[in-house]
């Protein structure tokens, strides 16, 4: 097993990453203040793992399980308030831990309903998926979608600890496998311009499920938000490159209806806008974008925005965006592989020539 620290003084906690770790039950017990438990998890993961889960929490507890229907379709509001309602109903008190167990859904949404029930309850991520294990799961960011923007809705609210079963990946579906290297990508692209050269040789063993490359991938990963979250908590300046390729991505998972896109899927897309529009600037060689689509192929990745997305549209829907400020939209561009930034000075202009070759791209390859 490793350990990566989220360094937040008071509200520090740990990652803890390796195989069967569900058989070591000290892990979630140090870390639960009364014996009130609610596990928190979906229709596909909940029959696969919460019996050993429950097994771990041991005897003398009293556990509600809330299970949740599957997908990005269900992080709504209509489902937080379900987990309030079921809260409610079994008198959960404030010295309740809720435990997020499944992917990104189920960790944002339960984290916000720890977040908001009766003011703030504790709650730890078991997170089962790859995109949740190295983003969603660590740097206290919950929230569910509105139709007119996802993730719009939310507060910060750091999780107890993070315990992240690798053995979870053998179970989990190619695609959303590949979504989840979308985001370890990132953090190659934003920071570490060594951990995007060992992806370039170490993907084949990552979609082959090989044990020692997932875990490395997930440590470095962690490691890397855990810094960039210990500098910034609540994003008011560094944290912001954690959003390469989100505001393109999360345009699109808008516009084609959530769940039709995967997360990682459209942040692959969204990145890959970036890395040209960062190309255009003279701050990148022009052969890095073949270089990352080289990459997001190899990851089993999508390349190209949806077919019929007019750029229009994507304008219409990044301007949403929770990231603009006072009417300025922001976005993550790229100095150099490894070095990323946040710039204020995009203009229309550049917007609409890089997503109008995007659209012409698309419905050619179709």
């Amino acid at each position: 097993m490793h350990t990566v620290h989220v360094d937040l003084a008071e509200r520090s906690y740990p990652v803890y990453i390796g195989r069967d770790l569900f058989s070591d039950p000290q892990l979630l017990l140090g870390h639960l203040r009364g014996r009130e438990v609610a596990i928190v998890s979906n229709v596909t993961v909940a029959p696969l793992y919460v019996q050993r889960l429950r097994a771990a929490l041991g005897e003398g507890r009293r556990i509600t399980e809330i299970i949740l229907p599957d997908g990005e379709q269900h992080k709504t509001l209509a489902t937080f308030e379900h987990i309030l309602e079921r809260l409610l109903a079994d008198r959960h008190s404030r010295s309740t831990t809720l435990i997020a167990l499944g992917g990104g859904v189920v960790g944002d949404i339960t984290g916000f309903a720890a977040a908001c029930y009766q003011r703030g309850v504790e709650f730890i991520q078991v997170p089962t998926t790859l995109l949740a294990q190295v983003d969603s799961s660590v740097g206290g960011k919950t929230a569910v979608n509105h139709p007119l923007g996802k993730n719009m809705i939310g507060a910060f609210h750091q999780p107890r600890a993070v315990l992240i079963d690798t053995n979870s990946l053998h179970t989990l579906p190619a695609r959303e496998l590949s979504a989840g290297l979308a985001e370890v990508i990132k953090y190659g692209l934003i920071c570490d311009a060594e951990f995007y050269a060992w992806l370039l040789q170490a993907m084949p063993r990552l979609l082959a499920r090989d044990d020692s490359a997932l875990a490395e991938a997930i440590e470095r990963s962690c490691a890397l938000k855990a810094s960039v979250v210990a500098a910034d908590e609540r994003e008011g300046g560094v944290r912001a490159i954690l959003n390469l390729g989100h505001t393109f991505g999360h345009a699109i998972e808008t516009a084609q209806g959530y769940g039709s896109w995967l997360h990682g899927e459209a942040v692959a897309v969204g990145m890959l806008l970036a890395l040209r529009l960062s190309v255009g600037r003279g701050w990148v060689a022009a052969e890095e974008v073949a270089r990352l689509e080289s990459l997001l192929r190899a990851a089993q990745l999508p390349l190209d925005v949806p077919a019929g997305m007019s750029p229009a549209m994507f304008i219409d829907l990044m301007g949403r965006d929770k990231k603009v400020v006072d009417g300025q939209l922001r976005l993550v561009l790229l100095r150099a592989i490894g070095e990323a930034c946040v710039v204020a000075d995009v203009t229309t202009q550049e917007l609409e020539g890089l997503l109008g070759a995007a659209a012409a791209s698309a419905e050619s390859a179709c």
